[in-house]
């Protein structure tokens, strides 16, 4: 049995005393009629963005004097999409109803910050904006950093990035690491890290900003449909599931929009099969594109 099940047939009890009993919001919860008003300004959040926005665009500027049709004003606009995606997730009231309320929207929150974001930031990048993104001061004693590109070079093996890619993603579901993030903010920041940087590994395999060519396209298109193919399994206990996992929902009182903690929780499998199909797939069908362009310029080499 899941470590939700005795949450659940206790909030099946209070379920029947509804008509008479009033649910209590949990001290230190945020109230339902507060959520929308939830905003949490992460100082660090908000710092590490503006930090991120100010590079790219001293970048982005330094480019477009040289090669305006280098640095389109489309690139400055998938970079702020990305980080705002990114700062929305993390200080908007969808935190406090993700750590409070709704899997659903924890799995929301995780696929934005993880996913989304971090797509639309290394979008902006590609191609010669990834040598623009650092100013030149930094960016020169960090390529001489042989301890640095070392450790690059390792976790962006993908016999490295996919299975960290996957123990991330699997540990962090875990019902006692779930619920000791929710409970603790140090352990709650860890969390949403690991999934920033597992994810920029791997989107950057898929992506190659940079143009390094770890990856033919045939093994980037491979690589696209294993990552997509073990998302999909991973979305299956939540959307098939026959008990909620995480007592944290199981004992909220207060249900929003009326959501049982098991159909929450088959939602939060939706989303995150969704959501992976919209990134994930798009990408298969690029690549699977870039992958035959490459087949018809080289037909000989094989090397694609």
């Amino acid at each position: 049995m899941t470590p939700g099940g005795a949450g659940d047939r206790a909030a099946g009890g209070r379920a029947g005393n509804r008509a008479t009993v009033t649910p209590v919001t949990p001290l230190g919860a945020t109230a339902p009629q507060d959520l929308w008003r939830a905003w949490s300004p992460d100082p660090l959040v908000l710092v590490l963005a503006l930090v991120a926005l100010a590079f790219f665009v001293s970048g982005w500027r330094r480019l477009r004097r040289r090669r305006p049709e280098l640095a389109p004003w489309s690139r400055l606009a998938l970079f702020v999409a990305g980080v705002s995606v990114v700062v929305v997730g993390l200080v908007s009231p969808l935190d406090a109803i993700a750590e409070e309320y709704l899997q659903s929207a924890h799995m929301l929150q995780h696929v934005l910050i993880a996913d989304l974001g971090v797509v639309l930031a290394l979008l902006a990048v590609r191609g010669p904006l990834a040598m623009f993104f650092l100013p030149r001061d930094l960016l020169a004693p960090l390529a001489r950093a042989q301890p640095l590109r070392r450790a690059l070079s390792f976790l962006l093996r993908p016999r490295v990035a996919v299975p960290l890619w996957v123990a991330v993603l699997v540990v962090w579901h875990v019902p006692a690491a779930y619920d000791a993030a929710l409970r603790h903010p140090v352990v709650h920041r860890v969390e949403h890290l690991s999934f920033v940087v597992v994810g920029a590994l791997v989107w950057t395999l898929l992506i190659d900003p940079a143009r390094h060519g770890r990856l033919t396209p045939n093994e980037r298109l491979g690589l696209a449909v294993v990552l997509f193919w073990v998302g999909q399994v991973l979305a299956y206990p939540f959307l098939f599931g026959f008990e909620p996992y995480y007592d944290v929902y199981v004992d909220q009182p207060h249900r929003l929009f009326g959501l049982s903690p098991l159909t929450d929780q088959k939602i939060a499998g939706l989303v995150m099969m969704v959501e992976q199909a919209a990134t994930l797939g798009v990408a298969i069908v690029l690549l699977l594109r870039l992958a035959r362009r490459a087949r018809a310029t080289h037909p000989a080499t094989g090397l694609v």
